[in-house]
Formats: C-alpha cells, structure tokens, sequence
C-alpha cells in the first residue's frame, strides 16, 4: 500500500499499487500535455518573432538598397553635369584662348610686314647710295682720263727715287692712326707654299669677325729686266696666293704697262679674269682700300639685318608650329577625355544594371519568406505529428477526453 497525501487538506489516504498507477499515470498524461502546449506556444511566439525580424530586416535592407541606389544615381547625375560644364567650358576657353593668340599672330605678321617693308624701303635706299658711289667712280674715271698723259710728271721725285712698296707702305701709315685704327697691314714672309704676296691688309670688327682682307701685289717698271712684262703675267700667281693666305680680294699696284688706256683710266676690275681681283695705279692705292673696306661694312650691316628678319621669319615660324603642336596636343587631350568620358557613362550603366540586379533578388527574397509564413501559417499538430505513432496517439487520447 502507498500513502497519499493531499497538497491542500493535508489528509492521507492509502490506495494498492493499481491505483497509484493509475494516478501516476494521470498526473503524467497531464503534465505532458502541459509541457506540450507550453512548447507549441513558445514555438509559434518564436516562429512569429523570427517572420517579423526577417520582415523588419528585409524591409530595412531594401529600403537602405533602394536609398543607397537612388543616392548613387543622383551622384552620377550630378558628376556627368559637372562634367559637362566643365568640358564645354574647358572648350570656351581653349577656343578663347586659339582666337586669341590668332589674332595677336595677325597682329604680329601685320607688324613684321610694315618693319619688312620699313627695312626693304631703307635696304633700297642703301643700295641707291651705292649705286651713286659707282657713278662717282665711274666719273672719277672720266676726270683722270685726262691726266693719263702726263701721271709720271704727277708722281712725286722721292717716289722715282724709292720702290713702289715703300711708297704704298708709307702712304698707307701717313692714315693708319686715323682711318685704319684697327687694321692689319704688313709684309707677307710667309712663302711656304713657294710663292708670297708683298702685303696683307686685314680688318676685324670688335667681336673678331673679319670685316675684309686684301692681297696686295706692287710691281714698279724699274723692277724688271729689259724684257718688258705685262701686267696680266702676274694676275695667276696673286690669285693663288690669296687663295693660299685666304685673302677675299686681291689688288695688284702696278707701273707696267705705263702706255695701256686700260690700267691708265683709274681702277680696272680683272674678276672676269681671276675672282675677287682688281689692278690700280699707285695712286690709287689709299681709293681701292677704301672702297673696298665701306662696301664690306655695308655688306656686313645688310647681312645682320637680313639675319634679324631671317630670325623674325623663323620666330614666327616656330609660334606657328607651337599653335599646331597645341591644337594637336588639345585635340589629342579631348579625344581622351571623351574615350574617359565614355568610359565613365559604361561604368554608371553598368553599376545601374547591378543594383536593378540587386534589387529583383531582394524582391525575390521578399517573396521567399512570403512564402515560407505561409507556410508557418499552414503548420498545424496535425502535420507535426504525421508519422509520427507515439505523438499520433497522445494528441488522439487528449481529444478523446471529456472537457
């Protein structure tokens, strides 16, 4: 026998083994029952919370995706006008820029041609002045055909009495201090290529530059044996010299051929003959050097200003092939900047391709767990215990049950 003791009166009552037994087995059935419908209420709370967190969450992420979308779209938006403003004002002002700097090149060109004319008016009226000093000569010419005659009576006793080297020597020192400051002019000794001239005159500018250089050959008629010689016979051997001492002109002072008209008229150009040569009396000695010297320094100031608007011309040039090297460079520039430009459209197209992506899978996600609370809607004990023979037989007990 067991004893039993109630929980509110505190009485105790036996009872045999069979009905403790059954008693047990009461206090069992409805514990587990308890038990059973404390879990299912825990289950169908828990499966509610996990919907509702899975809908917040969801919810919250499409919503953070759809915003984050909308703010990218509207940076790419925002970033392509940028762009645009900036390109076409980048194009504005290139294109300010090339007009301008055409216009300050016509400018330029306008300018360079009045100085271009300026200078062709002052080359012209240089050459002019030459052209006058040619026609003094020439008159100069005229004046001393008349005293051809009698040049022997004109030249001085001491010069009959000296060599015509020494006279031209001395008659070049009489103006050395005042008209040839900076000249060269002495003898030539130096005949290792086996011949030499009598003198050499030379002249440079401050800088080094040689202005002018002169061979000069001095034949006198007492020089020569009874076999009388010509003065063509020694215009070979003065051209190679100066060639050998590279000498620009020769001159050959001569008193042969004291009865030819040719060598009596003044100065007689041979460059037909020989390059660069000239023949003259002795007193024409100081003239040739002369003439020779002021139409060198003309030369040489043509010479600079042709070099200076031959500088102008290549200045110009090279602005010129700068504006072509920029539009080139501009041109390669903008075509980069629109390959990048382009670039960037495909990368925005394609970034909005993505989240369009992201978004259809978020919406299928939305219908996943759609589907999966209905599905937690449909769950019943029924389903839970299917297959289930021990549950099976529990739940049908408790039906059976008066209320």
């Amino acid at each position: 026998m067991n004893e039993i003791k109630c929980p509110k009166c505190h009485a105790v009552f036996k009872v045999d083994e069979a009905g403790f037994a059954d008693i047990l087995k009461q206090v069992r059935d409805h514990k587990f029952e308890e038990e059973l419908q404390i879990r299912l209420a825990h289950a169908e709370k828990d499966k509610e919370s996990a919907v509702k967190l899975i809908e917040a969450n969801s919810g919250l992420k499409l919503s953070e995706s759809l915003a984050q979308k909308d703010t990218i779209i509207l940076e790419m938006k925002a970033k392509l006008e940028k762009s645009e403003m900036e390109k076409k004002l980048s194009v504005t002002e290139a294109i300010r820029k090339i007009e301008k700097e055409r216009d300050d090149l016509a400018n330029n060109v306008k300018h360079k041609e009045t100085e271009k004319q300026l200078l062709e008016k002052s080359l012209s009226e240089k050459y002019s002045a030459e052209l006058k000093t040619k026609d003094d000569i020439i008159k100069m010419k005229d004046e001393e055909i008349a005293l051809r005659k009698d040049m022997k009576l004109k030249l001085s006793t001491k010069m009959v009495g000296e060599t015509l080297e020494q006279h031209c020597e001395i008659e070049f020192n009489k103006l050395r201090a005042t008209a040839f400051q900076k000249a060269y002019f002495e003898k030539d000794n130096d005949s290792k290529a086996g011949s030499k001239g009598d003198f050499i005159y030379k002249e440079t500018d401050d800088f080094g530059n040689e202005i002018i250089s002169i061979m000069f050959e001095m034949k006198n008629e007492g020089d020569e044996t009874a076999t009388k010689k010509k003065n063509e016979d020694f215009l070979k051997e003065l051209d190679k010299d100066r060639k050998e001492k590279k000498c620009e002109y020769a001159v050959l002072v001569t008193l042969l051929e004291a009865d030819n008209d040719l060598y009596n008229v003044g100065i007689v150009d041979v460059s037909h003959r020989h390059e660069k040569m000239y023949v003259v009396r002795p007193q024409f000695f100081i003239p040739i050097i002369t003439l020779l010297r002021n139409a060198a320094m003309n030369s040489m100031k043509v010479k600079a200003e042709l070099a200076i608007v031959k500088s102008q011309n290549i200045d110009i040039t090279n602005f010129e092939e700068n504006i072509n090297t920029f539009k080139a460079g501009f041109a390669k520039n903008y075509e980069l900047a629109s390959r990048q430009f382009k670039a960037a459209v495909e990368e925005i197209d394609k970034t909005i391709d993505h989240l369009q992506k992201t978004k259809e899978n978020l919406l299928a996600s939305v219908n996943n767990l759609r589907l999966a609370n209905s599905k937690a809607d449909d769950l019943t004990i029924k389903k839970l215990t299917r297959g289930n023979p021990t549950m099976t037989s529990k739940f049908e007990e408790l039906n059976k049950k008066p209320d």
